[in-house]
This record gives structure tokens, sequence and C-alpha cells, in this order.
């Protein structure tokens, strides 16, 4: 601000450039004039130091780290709660601002939950070597399918019609509403394209799953080989699956490990096309519901992209023995 002064420059231009006020310009052209370059420095503040101890801070980290008492009743703290906690359990005046700021400070946000899942499948490390090569090295002229299953989708039409978005109100539908059946979405994604193929059906059964596979492979060229990520269920491997793949020599299944179908892509889309385009529909049909799918994927293949794969087996299997490590860890200290 003070050079642009220098310059000649105007404090309502100064200000438009900075994105703030002219009294913000005018304040910093005065302290620079009184006292030159160290004046632009931050003044100490001249509020009082913290006063709340270091094993204050202490118990409140380490209250955080672990479930509350059971007496309490909460899965899981929040600020007001603990601050009503240390105050009524242990004397400790605290307010939830502080607390929530303390939290800040240390990136702790009991507030959230995540999920994970340990494979108890011996081939773990092997499967995941397969599976990521491919999506970081596939093979010259290859294609490349994530496919899966997206079962018991619901046909659901609220009751009343969506109140639209508006200025300063969000889009509202009503929390009840008919259920009109359900169908099972079978989706290809091609990792090397982002190109998706999709089908539904009224059931999941190997039949449907062959059915849909014959549908895939009139997609490409004869004979093109072609790789396929699935998981292991019932429905993927059975002996009317080997027949068909006997069929099919340029076909190869690679299943992924019991219990990880976060490494099968076609699960990120599924969760992509619920979030824009299910989830939030109202569906006065079945018939209604699977048109819709239909009209996204069409949409989705109009300019799709395929998914950035960066993380490689190797970082994969060290984050999943950390994992099981901390896991055990935690396991063996509740039985003590």
């Amino acid at each position: 601000m003070v050079l642009w002064w220098n310059e000649g420059k105007s404090a309502a231009d100064i200000a438009g450039r900075a994105g703030t006020t002219k009294p913000t310009v005018y304040k910093w052209i005065d302290r620079y004039r009184q006292g030159g370059l160290a004046a632009l420095e931050d003044l100490k503040s001249t509020g009082r130091p913290p006063s709340v101890p270091g094993e204050v801070r202490a118990r409140i980290i380490a209250l955080t780290k672990i479930p509350p008492p059971a007496q309490t009743g909460l899965t899981h703290w929040s600020s007001y709660e603990m601050a009503r906690y240390l105050k009524r359990q242990e004397g400790v005046a605290v307010s939830h601002n502080f607390i929530a700021q303390l939290w800040r400070e240390h990136g702790l946000k009991p507030h959230r939950q995540g999920t994970f899942k340990l494979s108890k499948d011996p081939d773990f490390a092997a499967k995941v070597a397969d599976i990521v090569g491919l999506y970081l090295d596939p093979p010259t002229g290859a294609v490349v399918l994530s496919i899966d299953e997206k079962t018991q989708v619901q046909a659901l039409q609220r009751t009343q019609p969506l109140l639209p978005l508006a200025f300063g109100k969000t889009e509202k539908r009503t929390h009840d509403y008919v259920r009109h059946g359900t169908t099972n979405l079978f989706a290809a994604l091609d990792t090397l394209t982002g190109k998706v193929i999709g089908r539904c059906f009224q059931r999941k059964r190997t039949g449907e799953f062959l059915k849909f596979m014959n549908q895939v492979l009139k997609e490409y060229s004869d004979g093109q080989e072609i790789h396929v990520i699935l998981d292991n269920l019932s429905t993927h491997n059975n002996d009317d699956v080997a027949t068909w793949l006997r069929r099919h020599p340029n076909v190869h299944f690679h299943f992924t490990p019991k219990g990880s179908s976060w490494i099968n892509q076609i699960e990120t889309w599924f969760g992509i096309i619920t979030r824009q385009a299910i989830r939030r529909g109202s569906f006065k049909s079945l018939a209604d519901l699977i048109k819709r799918i239909g009209t996204y994927i069409t949409h989705w293949n109009e300019d799709s992209a395929p998914f950035e794969w960066t993380a490689t087996a190797d970082e994969i299997i060290a984050k999943v023995a950390l994992l099981d490590r901390d896991y055990r860890r935690l396991v063996a200290n509740n039985v003590k």
C-alpha cells in the first residue's frame, strides 16, 4: 500500500487493489510516515497473556483423545460438552471457545469420524500390487475395466414437490416419501478413458452379471485384451463364470482383496452418481429412476475423463501395515 501511494495512486484505488478499506490505507500510510519501515511491523499485543496453565491444556488434549466417560452417555466430545464436564467433574473452568481453539491448534476433530476395514485376505499384498499395476502401468493396447454392482437403489418419491433454491434459501424436500421399488445398477468404468457402461437389472445374479459382460464386450473390438477389476463375490466367481471366461480368452479377471472394495475405482463413480443424480432425486416410478440413471451416464460420457490414481502398491501396503499395527496394539491394550 505504501509503494502504491508513493506511485501516486489514490486511496480508493489502493483499497480496491488490496481488498481493504480507505481508512485502513490511511492508517498504514500514517504509520509509515511516523516511523518508517519499522512502524509497519506488527505491534505487540496489549492483551493479557494466556492464563490457562499447561497442565490444563494437556488434560484437555488427553481427554479429547479418549471416548467420553460412560456416565456422560456421549459417543464423542463437543467443545460445549467438554467445557461442562471439566467444570462439573474436575473444577476446571475454561470456555468452549478455548477448547475449540486448542483442538484447531493440535489438529483434533472429535466431531468427525472416518471409516476403516482391515482385509483378512492372505494374498492382500499380491492383489494390491496386481490391481495398482493395472492402474499405473496398464498393458499396451489393453482395456482396463473396473466393474461392480450398486445394489438396491431405491426409487423414492417425496410426498410433496421440492421447494426450489432461492436467494438466501436452500432447496428443501419433505422427510417422508413413497417407495416405488429398487433396481440393481451394473456398471463398468474404463479406467483409461473414464467412460462408463451401465445397465439396470431387477436382480443381481450370475445370469445378470454375464448378460452385462456380454454387453460390455460389444463396446470393444473382437479379441481385444480386456482386464476386469472386480470383487470376489460368488456372483463373479463360479462354474458358470469360469465357462464364460473359457469362451472369452481375451478377458482376464483380477479380484480385489477381501474387504477392500475401496481399491476398485467404480466405487468412486458410484459415490458420484449417488450424490449428483440419485440421493436428492424424487422419482415417480422405478422406470423414472432407471431413466434418470441412463441419462446421467450419457451426460457423464459426453466429456468423461479418467480418475487419476497416484498411490503406489508399496505406499498402500505400508499404510495398511501401519494401521494393522496400531489396531492390534489398541486391541491388546483393551484386553489388558
